[in-house]
């Protein structure tokens, strides 16, 4: 019995797009080839969208998995699998699409509410499967319906709230939702609508005047807000004005507040009734007519001199009978100068202020626009000074100058010249300052400032200021003589000198060791300077260099240079003669020694003979030597012994000059030619 899978497929009845609510049949079929007619048991498995729906056995070809009532939660790929006594087949993947939705059902908690209160609706897609989009709508006659959308991920209805505001009579509310599909969006048709009736807790309140119209300043004026409510616990009555509460009453249905009546009090009034979350109010627009207009405060002078006389005086156009004051503002508070229409004072710099003038007529009081007077003392004599302190400034530096007047009432406009040049004008109150940054080197005086203000004065000079210009080091160079060698004993003039830099510069010799040493320093008002060295020694050879500086506090080095101090002409003399010597010494002896073997070859007795002077004389004559040759070798001081140099004082110079050379005479005995 052999058979084998042809192919598996999938099909749909009636078709891949099917209406929602009608009924839709899957159908896997498996081809399947035999070698005899023989029964075969299949067990079919249905997938939808990877997870399975339907499963049988069967010994037929086909399985039909049959859906009567097809809904949209049926949209999706599906694919079936057959298995036959070990072997299995699988179809392709067909995606069905269930069009339309279920109607969505909307209910409401409550058919009456009153304004403030909410009203919580539940929309619900039956047969749906999420995830799903709810979409509640409030429509109101003679307006556009508020709509809001509610995602859901897990379940197939929804729920939400809607306040109930000020002006809804009968509401109507309805949904429906919407779900994703292959294509885009689904939607389903609108649910049935839902009527709420809203009642109010109150009536829009009424606001009035007494009197209601041509009111005048200094008139009494009465507000009254009132309302009708159902239940009165939490009602609340507020009277504005510009944002500003006037007045306001708790639990009472009417509101009361009067004023004597003034021009300022023209404009826009609010009568707000609240309670809860209800809200409604009523404006009310009043005017105020002018008893009088405001006074006009004028001035003698705005701008005086100090123990000058300052007049004010008020008044108002064409009337007459008003009180007048006339006062000075201040941060406490006013100050009240006279009651009259006229104030003549003489002024001094405290006078300095705001004033204005007050008019009353029938307890109505009106004050004028502020007047500014300003009252000046004059300018003392500035003072011009380097803000460093020193007259001075370094050669492409910059300078800063400060002018300054102790007295003076500011703000007090101070001008910068340099010669006869201004440079800058700064308004300030007691200082200015100038920064010049273009420094040359001619640029050494001839700066000035003047101070002036609003005093009749006029304006007021500084002295003139003479800077110094330092003018920085540059190019130190350092020379000696002799230079290169120097013997010992000898002295050697050092020589530092700069290109350029401004008097006095400093100047300090080096020699460089493992550190640095210091070995002169002199100030000079000179761009050069020399320095003696007595008594060169051997220990002076070494690298030396010079070091410039001026008030412009910049360090100048020159290059080095190298000294060696070498041996002086008549040390090398004595040197010489002393080993000139010492081979004439040697070859002295060696022919001594030389004749005296060939003695001894021509007989024992001339030897024999000889031997009892010549050993003791020759004897004698060596025992001197070593003495001597300690000498040479203490001579050794020529050959630089540091030790023995370390020792001396450097002001005694070398030590060969004080030395006295020893002298040991030697003999030396003519041989006896007949012995």
């Amino acid at each position: 019995q052999v058979f084998t899978f042809n192919k598996v497929e999938i099909r749909v009845q009636p078709s891949v797009k099917v209406k929602n609510g009608a009924p839709m049949s899957i159908i896997c079929h498996a081809d399947i080839s035999k070698t005899t007619d023989f029964q075969l048991k299949h067990n079919f498995t249905i997938f939808k969208n990877g997870k399975l729906v339907f499963m049988t056995i069967s010994h037929k070809e086909d399985a039909r998995y049959e859906i009567p009532v097809a809904r949209s939660s049926d949209t999706g790929d599906y694919e079936c699998t057959v298995t036959a006594d070990g072997k299995k087949g699988f179809s392709n993947s067909i995606y069905v699409w269930v069009a339309g939705m279920t109607k969505p059902i909307l209910t409401a908690d409550k058919k009456e509410v009153s304004e403030g209160e909410v009203v919580k609706l539940r929309c619900e897609l039956p047969e749906e499967v999420p995830p799903l989009e709810f979409f509640f709508r409030k429509i109101k006659t003679n307006s556009a319906p508020k709509e809001k959308r509610v995602p859901e991920q897990n379940q197939n209805f929804s729920e939400v709230e809607f306040p109930v505001e000020e002006g809804d009579n009968i509401l109507q509310f309805d949904c429906f939702g919407k779900r994703q599909v292959r294509s885009g969006w689904e939607s389903s048709q609108h649910s049935n609508s839902t009527l709420v009736t809203v009642k109010e807790p109150f009536i829009k309140p009424t606001l009035i005047t007494r009197p209601s119209g041509n009111i005048t300043e200094g008139d009494q004026i009465e507000f009254e807000c009132s309302t009708e409510v159902a239940q009165m616990r939490g009602i609340e009555i507020i009277l504005q004005k510009n944002r500003t509460i006037l007045n306001s009453v708790r639990n009472e249905k009417s509101l009361k507040y009067s004023t004597v009546a003034i021009q300022e009090d023209s404009g826009e009034y609010l009568c707000k009734v609240e309670q809860g979350a209800v809200s409604k109010a009523t404006k009310l627009n009043v005017f105020v007519s002018e008893l009088f207009p405001k006074p006009t405060l004028s001035a003698s002078m705005t701008k005086l001199d100090e123990s000058k006389d300052l007049r004010l005086s008020c008044n108002i156009n064409d009337f007459q009978g008003a009180n007048f004051s006339i006062v000075r503002k201040s941060s406490t508070g006013d100050i009240l100068l006279k009651n009259s229409r006229v104030l003549v004072i003489k002024v001094n710099v405290n006078d300095t202020g705001s004033y204005t003038c007050k008019a009353e007529v029938k307890g109505i009081v009106k004050e004028s626009k502020r007047v500014r007077i300003n009252v000046y003392a004059p300018v003392s004599k500035p003072t011009l000074s380097v803000v460093s302190g020193s007259p001075e400034v370094i050669l492409g530096k910059p300078l800063q100058l400060i002018c300054h007047s102790v007295m003076g009432t500011p703000p007090i406009t101070f001008t910068f010249y340099k010669g006869n040049e201004i440079k800058k004008n700064v308004t300030n109150n007691t200082y200015a300052v100038f920064l010049d940054e273009d420094i040359g080197l001619n640029d050494n005086g001839a700066y000035k400032c003047d101070a002036r203000n609003n005093h009749s004065s006029g304006v007021k000079t500084s002295n003139i200021l003479n800077v110094t210009v330092i003018v920085p080091i540059k190019g130190a160079s350092l020379g000696s003589v002799p230079y290169g060698e120097v013997e010992v004993g000898s002295d050697t003039a050092f020589l530092c000198s700069v290109k350029e830099g401004s008097w006095p510069i400093d100047f300090k010799f080096f020699k460089k060791t493992d550190h640095e040493v210091l070995l002169h320093e002199v100030r000079e008002y000179s761009d050069r300077t020399i320095w003696h060295k007595k008594t060169m020694k051997r220990k002076d050879t070494g690298t030396y260099y010079c070091m410039a500086s001026n008030r412009a506090s910049v360090d100048v080095r020159s290059r080095p240079i190298t000294i060696s101090v070498i041996l002086a002409t008549w040390q090398k003399g004595i040197i010489a003669a002393f080993v000139l010597t010492a081979i004439a010494g040697v070859g002295a002896l060696a022919l001594w020694w030389f004749l005296r073997k060939k003695k001894k070859a021509k007989g024992p007795s001339m030897e024999m003979s000889g031997s009892a002077l010549a050993p003791n004389l020759t004897n004698e004559k060596l025992t001197r030597q070593p003495s001597d040759g300690n000498y040479y070798s203490g001579s050794g001081y020529i050959e630089d012994n540091e030790n023995h140099m370390k020792s001396t004082d450097e002001s005694k110079g070398p030590d060969l000059e004080s030395a006295e050379v020893d002298y040991t005479e030697v003999e030396v005995s003519s041989l006896d030619p007949h012995r």
